[in-house]
């Protein structure tokens, strides 16, 4: 399974994959990943958080392989990919076991970095794999039995040296009766001996996508821990932070996961989305990613 095309060979390098899934005001989120630092000593690992706590779990790399296009990942027996997720979670602080199927799939048009994608020296690279799908299935949890029917998710990755030393990431598609899905990453990007700020985002509604980011015109109006106003033409969006509860993680930091960052997964958030003056939606979600690191 393990491709020979992918350079693991390297060192100061991580890449990992976001799994998230939402459930009868329930939130739990894998992420899988592997970490080489500096002398080039690697592992493998998975990350867990839900809406009130965190793991990090360790395994020798040599449980670790993926795919040639890096589609499913698999460490030791647990299984990733986008039809679904197997897991076998065996620790002394967390047992999680289940199956979980996703249909409906939904991509975004093209590369999020843009052109960008093309250099090969950037801190981090990011990618979204499905904007918002559905997701059936079965997980027990420390011997809790929990159906899953009619589920959300979301999927993305991170890859490269380390994550920005500032940044702000929101993810947000759990909204009634609605299927949208809005993503906004903005940070501090070191390009060619000097910083810049940058700004990557989604709006996916009624089956249209809108791309607000740096490459193509986007003007960051201002950000900060409470929510966020960026405008691209005619395009508006404002988000309000209302409730910020976050969970601990660990980050990369040149290759090695020994940065640590708080995420909400579950914030309360208000989104508005505007052309011209015209208001096109305002949504809210109780199930809203959130990530402010400055």
């Amino acid at each position: 399974m393990r491709s020979k095309n992918i350079n693991y060979k390297k060192k100061r390098f991580f890449e990992g994959w976001y799994f998230k899934h939402q459930f009868n005001n329930f939130n739990i989120a894998f992420i899988p990943g592997i970490n080489i630092d500096k002398n080039g000593s690697k592992y493998a690992f998975i990350q867990i958080i839900t809406d009130k706590t965190s793991y990090y779990i360790t395994y020798d790399y040599k449980d670790f392989q993926v795919s040639d296009d890096k589609s499913i990942i698999k460490i030791k027996d647990n299984i990733f990919s986008k039809k679904g997720v197997i897991l076998n979670i065996l620790t002394s602080e967390i047992i999680i076991k289940g199956a979980l199927n996703y249909s409906d799939i939904t991509p975004i048009k093209y590369d999020i970095m843009g052109p960008f994608s093309i250099i090969p020296f950037m801190e981090c690279n990011h990618g979204i794999i499905s904007l918002y799908h559905k997701i059936s299935g079965k997980l027990n949890i420390n011997y809790k039995e929990l159906i899953i029917e009619d589920g959300i998710g979301y999927i993305e990755k991170d890859w490269g040296r380390s994550f920005p030393k500032s940044y702000m990431w929101i993810q947000g598609n759990d909204f009634k009766n609605q299927k949208t899905s809005i993503v906004v990453s903005i940070a501090d990007i070191p390009f060619l001996g000097f910083e810049f700020k940058g700004c990557i985002a989604i709006v996916y509604y009624k089956e249209k996508e809108y791309r607000m980011a740096t490459y193509n015109g986007v003007k960051i109006i201002d950000y900060n821990e409470t929510g966020l106003t960026i405008r691209k033409g005619k395009y508006k969006l404002n988000i309000e932070i209302e409730e910020n509860y976050p969970q601990k993680l660990l980050a990369p930091n040149g290759g090695e996961m020994v940065r640590t960052i708080y995420e909400n997964i579950s914030c309360k958030a208000k989104f508005t989305f505007y052309k011209d003056k015209k208001q096109l939606f305002q949504l809210e979600s109780n199930n809203v990613g959130f990530e402010y690191v400055q």
